[in-house]
């Protein structure tokens, strides 16, 4: 670590491995570098373009909060600004990573984390992933953006495919080549995300591209499922050309503004949208959640990623993956959904995504005395889009696996949110006041016990792979259970018999 001098003993400088400084603030027990860049902006020829390296130059990393061009809705009732920052981009230098790292720090296991957001929202500056409570637990900690939406995940012909992707394997090279001049052990790397930015791990980790770059992978409430093949996801290009009014190439898109695309992409995200992004076999892997994904049958994917894991790819590769005891909640009952929806609709929202939508929630129990249609419809989707298909990713992996379930409930909602998708998190960079109060995630007297132990199993798996719990079997299927503190054998769910295998 660089020495911090005089004049200012708040001030600290450090030398990067191209010779570029960065100076970041120092409190004594933690040092923090807000916005260093890791690629150029992606701006002007560049906006399509694979990450460039930075020009070796001076950074002030003392606050330079930034995210990709996105725009936020509002979730009734609910403050989702500290889940995924305010939304405003502010400049296109957004190519870039925070660390928080203890003051003393030298040979320091690392972690890095992957915001969420559908692939269209998010930033490294949401008040609920700070890393300073990584870094006063002795880990360096690593937030990062990447490209979103347009510019990250939609594959135009003539421009690189999974751009988004593309930025956080430079995020993470970035990392590997500088990360000991901020008391990081560059060989002993965790990189941890949730929703969108598991999903982008869970592929990573087959990803030939990434291969070398971490040690370890922790996935929360994502898979390798949620990927399109190229073909389809051509389809989504051709729409929003036809809503730009322009050619769907790169010359077309090119000719675009960032509010032009954004105004596009919040027409063709809308349920009532006119387009068809499901598979051969009739699925849509992301049950409309959201238009962007990762695609496959690239250099960065070159097959669908369960496919990949079964052939051994990802083995040498930890993995920690789980999801939350009732995912959808989070976006059935903020909107009433869960309470109000009735039969034929609830069949026909899901059948938009699945070609057998009355056989998965009759097995869900629709139809069945004291079950509402949108109950079984908010279970089938949480099994469907995010339960299920993890431990099918944990069966896959042919490294050593281990699952957990978050089922603590938060009394949100009169009790009805419960253990919701994103919940976790406060509890697992321990920043649960960020998500406290009368609109907030997690209520207003959540438990910080839980967060200390969360925290604390995340830590040590990102130091040496230790867990209290055995590995994932998929014949003995052992899962641990969060808040209860216990190993669960966990019987198969009935989405297994409405899912590919």
């Amino acid at each position: 670590m660089a020495d911090c001098a005089p004049p200012d003993p708040a001030l600290c400088d450090v030398t990067l491995r191209d010779d570029g400084t960065v100076r970041g603030l120092d409190s004594g027990a933690i040092r923090s570098f807000i916005g260093i860049p890791y690629a150029q902006p992606p701006i002007g020829s560049r906006r399509f373009a694979l990450p460039q390296p930075p020009e070796p130059t001076f950074v002030d990393a003392t606050d330079h909060v930034v995210c990709a061009p996105q725009r936020i809705s509002k979730v009734p009732g609910l403050d989702v600004i500290p889940l995924i920052g305010d939304g405003q981009s502010r400049d296109g230098d957004y190519l870039s990573l925070n660390i928080w790292t203890p003051g003393d720090a030298a040979g320091r296991p690392v972690m890095v984390f992957i915001h969420g957001g559908g692939f269209v929202l998010g930033g490294k500056d949401a008040a609920v992933s700070d890393g300073s409570s990584f870094a006063r637990s002795g880990v360096v900690c690593v937030a990062i953006n990447y490209r979103l939406g347009v510019e990250g995940f939609l594959p135009i012909p003539d421009v690189p495919t999974n751009l988004g992707l593309r930025d956080i394997i430079a995020a993470l090279a970035w990392v590997r080549d500088n990360i000991a001049a901020f008391g990081g052990d560059p060989s002993n790397v965790t990189i941890f995300g949730e929703s969108a930015g598991a999903m982008a791990i869970a592929d990573l980790v087959t990803s030939p591209l990434a291969k070398g770059l971490f040690r370890r992978a922790i996935i929360e409430s994502g898979h390798g499922a949620m990927v399109r093949d190229i073909p389809v996801a051509e389809r989504l290009v051709k729409k929003l050309a036809r809503i730009l009014k322009i050619a769907p190439d790169r010359a077309g898109f090119e000719q675009t503004d960032t509010k032009a695309c954004l105004d596009a992409t919040e027409r063709v995200s809308k349920p009532t949208a006119h387009i068809d992004l499901r598979d051969a076999a009739g699925h849509e892997p992301v049950f409309g959640i959201s238009r962007f994904v990762p695609v496959f049958g690239d250099d960065v994917l070159p097959s669908k990623p369960l496919d990949a894991l079964r052939r051994g790819a990802g083995s040498d590769i930890d993995i920690l993956i789980g999801t939350n005891a009732e995912e959808m909640n989070l976006y059935f009952v903020p909107t009433g959904v869960k309470r109000k929806i009735g039969r034929l609709l609830a069949r026909y929202a899901l059948g938009k995504s699945h070609p057998h939508a009355g056989k998965v929630l009759k097995a869900y129990g629709m139809g069945r005395r004291g079950t509402r249609p949108g109950e079984a419809m908010t279970a089938a989707m949480s099994d469907l889009v995010f339960r299920w298909p993890a431990r099918q990713y944990a069966a896959a992996h042919e490294g050593r696996t281990w699952m957990y379930e978050f089922d603590w409930r938060s009394p949100a909602f009169d009790g009805e949110l419960g253990a919701a998708h994103a919940m976790e998190l406060p509890f697992v960079f321990d920043t649960l006041a960020t998500a406290t109060g009368k609109q907030g995630l997690v209520g207003e007297d959540p438990p910080q016990a839980l967060a200390d132990r969360m925290h604390r199993i995340w830590v040590n798996f990102a130091t040496d792979s230790s867990l209290p719990w055995q590995q994932f079997d998929a014949a003995t299927r052992q899962v641990y259970q969060i808040s209860s503190g216990k190993t669960v054998h966990e019987p198969v769910m009935p989405a297994a018999d409405f899912l590919p295998h």
